[in-house]
């Protein structure tokens, strides 16, 4: 699990980076003199100027990433739609070529198998659909047994991309303005969750208007050849490196879930406030199906809330969250926000005390410190773009 003190502290040693995957881009990320830590089996960079910095540069101009690491899988067949719309919530009949919709994997108990996206690419003149899933790094490997468990290998070609592809996340408000110079096509009609079938720096690339940062930009797979030159590219151009502290910082400010935190095969989508992907009324049966339609009618018994703490009182993962004095629940994420400047959590807690304005207390050190549940997302960007 990536919790700040794992950023901050757990940085690899020797025995154990030699047992870690790099990804293409390693050697480059090194030559900045990166802070490395292990994560999901991969050594990645946790941060190179410092998180703060990182993270004050995807809010403000631009920054990237090397999320080289995630899962890429692609599929086809003339039935693929049909054959995903049985693992997910989500209505993916509603999608139309080259957009995207962020969706869960749900084992039979209606529990988070692991948060995805899928990349609708459309059907060629044959009738094969095309597409792409993006999955978490730590789970990429149990995501892909439970997919071809579950796809019909007579109807559904599966290829897993994940070692041989650079995925690169550009984010910030000028972070489009700064790409479009590698691309010929004009990427501003693109709309949030859409990508296009490109060429970056004269090599194909796929280029997708989705981020986990809450700002505006793209996310680019690419050979590691051409994923290495834009990554330099990028950096004369004046965007800033980032690494998994910032990347977490900003995530938890725009109330995105951390996958093995916030979310996880124990928690269903409505318990975490991803109703808003379960589509009930417009699609057919799905794995998990029943629990959800349960608790759609009965409701919930906890939720995932957002909490506003005071001065540096910081919530960290698996604090204690009381009211009247009794424990109610737990903290999944907590930080202290760089943007907002003081101190956000999220926990789950009883759905009779999940309203905005109440006040809980967290746990820290062996003294109670007040919290006070909020609105998510904790920030939202202006530069973002609609879908």
């Amino acid at each position: 699990m990536l919790t700040l003190e794992l950023l901050y502290f757990s940085v690899a040693n020797n025995e154990e980076t030699a047992l870690m995957a790099r990804t293409p881009l390693f050697t480059v990320v090194q030559e900045l003199k990166a802070r490395f830590t292990s994560f999901g089996g991969w050594e990645m960079p946790v941060q190179f100027s410092g998180i703060t910095a990182e993270h004050q540069a995807v809010r403000s101009t631009a920054g990237m990433f090397d999320i080289s690491h995630m899962g890429k899988f692609t599929l086809q067949g003339k039935n693929l739609v049909s054959q995903l719309q049985g693992l997910v919530p989500s209505d993916l009949s509603r999608l139309v070529p080259h957009q995207a919709q962020y969706s869960v994997l749900l084992n039979s108990q209606g529990g988070i198998i692991d948060d995805i996206i899928f990349y609708y690419q459309g059907e060629d003149n044959t009738g094969v659909q095309k597409g792409f899933i993006i999955v978490n790094a730590a789970t990429t490997a149990k995501d892909k047994a439970w997919l071809l468990e579950h796809l019909d290998p007579k109807q559904v070609e599966f290829q897993d991309l994940s070692t041989e592809k650079v995925l690169l996340a550009v984010q910030g408000p000028k972070a489009t303005e700064i790409l479009q110079q590698f691309v010929e096509e004009d990427l501003t009609p693109i709309k949030a969750f859409g990508h296009l079938n490109t060429t970056v720096l004269g090599k194909p690339a796929i280029l997708a208007r989705t981020g986990y940062t809450g700002e505006d930009g793209f996310e680019v797979m690419v050979e590691p050849s051409v994923g290495i030159e834009l990554w330099q590219s990028l950096i004369a151009e004046g965007v800033v490196p980032c690494g998994l502290g910032a990347r977490d910082t900003l995530r938890l400010e725009a109330a995105m879930a951390l996958y093995g935190q916030d979310i996880d095969d124990t928690t269903t989508p409505l318990e975490a406030g991803l109703g808003w992907l379960v589509h009930l009324d417009t699609k057919g049966d799905f794995i998990g199906r029943e629990v959800l339609q349960q608790q759609k009618a009965t409701g919930v018994q906890r939720k995932l809330v957002g909490l506003q703490m005071q001065k540096r009182n910081i919530a960290r993962h698996d604090y204690s969250v009381l009211s009247d004095g009794k424990k109610v629940g737990e903290i999944t994420s907590g930080t202290l926000s760089p943007t907002l400047g003081y101190p956000i959590a999220l926990a789950y807690v009883p759905t009779e005390i999940a309203k905005v304005g109440n006040q809980l207390e967290v746990e820290i050190r062996g003294k109670n410190y007040p919290a006070t549940i909020v609105k998510r997302p904790f920030y939202r960007s202006k530069s973002r773009v609609s879908k």
